[in-house]
C-alpha cells in the first residue's frame, strides 16, 4: 500500500473548482442515460472508502437496481421522477441500536487488516464502547451525521468523474423503510441519491449556482 498521493498528481486545483462548478442537484434525469461500469465501480469504492468517526462505518449504501421496486418508491419520494428515471438510486442507511457488538467487529477488522493483535487495540475499543453507550437517541444522531460524510463524499467523487447526480431528503423514511425492510434487517434510511445522465431539458442545468461572497463563508483568524 503506498502512501503517496495520487489525486494530487492528477487532478489540478482547477480541475477540481471546475467539476465543482459544473455540478448540480439534478432534477430531470434522461431515462436512457448510463454510467459506465467502471465510473459506476469507483462511485461505489468512494462511498466504501468515505470517512467516519473512529472509521466506525456504522453505515450501509443500498443501490436499487430493480425498476417494480423503484416504482413503489416513487410515491414515497412525492412522485419525485428521479427515482425512476436516474441511471442508478442509492438510499443511505444508518445502524440501528449500534452499541458493543459493532465496536467488538470493528476492532477485530482492524486486528485482521493491520495484523495487530486485539489486546493492543483495548484502548481504542474502551473509547469506542464510550462513545456508543450514550442514550440511544444521542448515538443515532451522531451515528446519522456520519452518514452525511458519505453522501457528501459521494457527490464531491461523482462531480470528478462528470456524473450527474442529486442528493434526496424529499421522501418519506417510514415508508422506505417498510417498503424495503429495512426495521426487520436492523437499518434506517436516512438519505437517498440519485445518478445519472442529466437530461437535456433540464432547466435547472442552466441556472447560475448561487452562493455568498466567499469573504463571508470563509474566515479565517
Amino acid at each position: 500500500m503506498t502512501t503517496e498521493a495520487p489525486a494530487a498528481k492528477t487532478v489540478l486545483p482547477e480541475t477540481l473548482v471546475a467539476a465543482m462548478n459544473w455540478r448540480y442537484a439534478v432534477k430531470k434525469f434522461d431515462a436512457a442515460g448510463r454510467i459506465p461500469l467502471d465510473q459506476w465501480e469507483a462511485l461505489e469504492e468512494s462511498l466504501l472508502l468515505s470517512p467516519s468517526s473512529y472509521g466506525l462505518q456504522a453505515w450501509k449504501f443500498l443501490v436499487i437496481e430493480d425498476k417494480a421496486l423503484r416504482a413503489k418508491l416513487r410515491p414515497a419520494s412525492y412522485d419525485q421522477s428521479p427515482i425512476t428515471d436516474a441511471d442508478k438510486l442509492v438510499v443511505f442507511l444508518v445502524k440501528k441500536d449500534a452499541g458493543p457488538a459493532d465496536v467488538e467487529r470493528f476492532v477485530d477488522r482492524i486486528s485482521e487488516v493491520r495484523r495487530v493483535p486485539a489486546e493492543m487495540l483495548e484502548g481504542y475499543k474502551q473509547t469506542m464502547l464510550r462513545s456508543v453507550s450514550l442514550p440511544p437517541e444521542k448515538v443515532e444522531a451522531w451515528l446519522t451525521r456520519q452518514v452525511y460524510i458519505a453522501l457528501g463524499n459521494f457527490l464531491t467523487s461523482a462531480a470528478l468523474l462528470g456524473v450527474d447526480a442529486c442528493p434526496m431528503e424529499g421522501f418519506d423514511k417510514d415508508e422506505y423503510d417498510r417498503i424495503l425492510g429495512l426495521h426487520e434487517q436492523g437499518w434506517k434510511s436516512v438519505v437517498v441519491a440519485t445518478a445519472g445522465v442529466r437530461a437535456p431539458d433540464d432547466a435547472y442545468a442552466k441556472n447560475k449556482k448561487v452562493r455568498f461572497p466567499k469573504a463571508e463563508v470563509v474566515g479565517r483568524v
